[in-house]
């Protein structure tokens, strides 16, 4: 299978009054080509900083220490800030957290759907337009070419994110990194939403990386799961693998805490994630783990290493 994205050893952190504070430690992932891959973890873990390295699009205190991140067998972290921008949108598409915030409200969907083409597309007046509306109607948005003339105060939550996908189809982006892509939505809008990423990841043969926190989206559509706490990767398992043999006592702790039943009560993960300034030895989960085992998980990292042919974790116990 051919990878379209890989992420290797990735060590990223923050330069702060207090000195560097690493964010993320050797984060290693791969997306498969056609394939929609999650990067699963709570808030604050670093999956939204992954995405952001990945794009380049790392505030000023940022530091990336050692690492690389290949796409199509280019290392994005060696190129320059115009080379970068011509990936940017035309090749690897972000779609962001919030919807409501990244349309401009001064300007039509049509204007900025234009914007976006001309820039990357090379192409001009109604061939621009023609462009704009083909991919407004590729996201299911009805009456396309009269929504070509809306501004973004007249879309809907779930249209402003059909729109902001709709710049990624009309660009023909390879990749697309969808950042918690449904969070600001209803249900029923969710699964709409992830619908028609998986319709075009079939049809269009576009991959996809899902940055989610939520395992019931992962199970439903996605080919291949990382699950990420406090800036580690510690477990990596095509989804159907990972959600049979679960290896992880985080993983396990997720998906436990998943509900079951409607008299059930939940299970829960005792704890709170540590904040970027902790200083922690050993397994960076240890003091929430009910497995850890005293004198190892607390004083040595474990080492990342396969369980099964495709399966990897980072635990003491395998």
């Amino acid at each position: 299978m051919e990878e379209i994205l890989s992420v290797k050893n990735l060590n990223m952190g923050f330069n702060t009054e207090k000195g560097f504070r690493q964010a993320l430690f050797d984060v290693s992932f791969s997306v498969i080509k056609g394939q929609m891959h999650a990067l699963v973890g709570e808030s604050g873990c670093g999956k939204s900083m992954s995405a952001m390295s990945i794009l380049n699009l790392l505030p000023k205190t940022a530091e990336i220490k050692s690492g690389d991140v290949v796409f199509k067998n280019k290392s994005l972290l060696a190129l320059k800030e115009k080379e970068m921008r011509e990936i940017r949108g035309a090749k690897i598409a972000l779609i962001p957290q919030d919807p409501m915030t990244s349309l401009n409200p001064l300007y039509t969907i049509g204007n900025q759907l234009i914007e976006v083409i001309e820039l990357h597309q090379n192409l001009k007046g109604n061939y621009a337009k023609e462009k704009a509306i083909e991919a407004l109607k590729k996201v299911q948005i009805p009456s396309a070419e009269e929504r070509f003339y809306q501004y973004p105060h007249e879309f809907s939550g779930g249209m402003k994110q059909r729109a902001i996908i709709a710049m990624a189809l009309a660009c023909n982006a390879e990749l697309i990194i969808a950042d918690e892509p449904t969070t600001a939505l209803d249900v029923t809008i969710q699964a709409q939403i992830m619908n028609l990423l998986s319709d075009i990841k079939k049809d269009l043969g576009t991959s996809i990386l899902l940055i989610t926190h939520d395992l019931a989206l992962v199970s439903q559509y996605a080919d291949e799961v990382s699950v990420m706490y406090s800036g580690r990767i510690v477990e990596n398992a095509p989804t159907k693998e990972f959600f049979e043999n679960t290896n992880h006592p985080y993983s396990l702790g997720l998906i436990k805490s998943l509900p079951e039943g409607k008299n059930k009560k939940l299970s829960v993960i005792k704890g709170h994630p540590p904040s970027i300034m902790d200083d922690i030895s050993g397994c960076r989960f240890h003091n929430r783990c009910k497995f850890c085992i005293p004198n190892v998980c607390d004083t040595k990292t474990p080492e990342y290493k396969k369980i099964a042919s495709h399966h990897s974790s980072a635990c003491f116990l395998n």
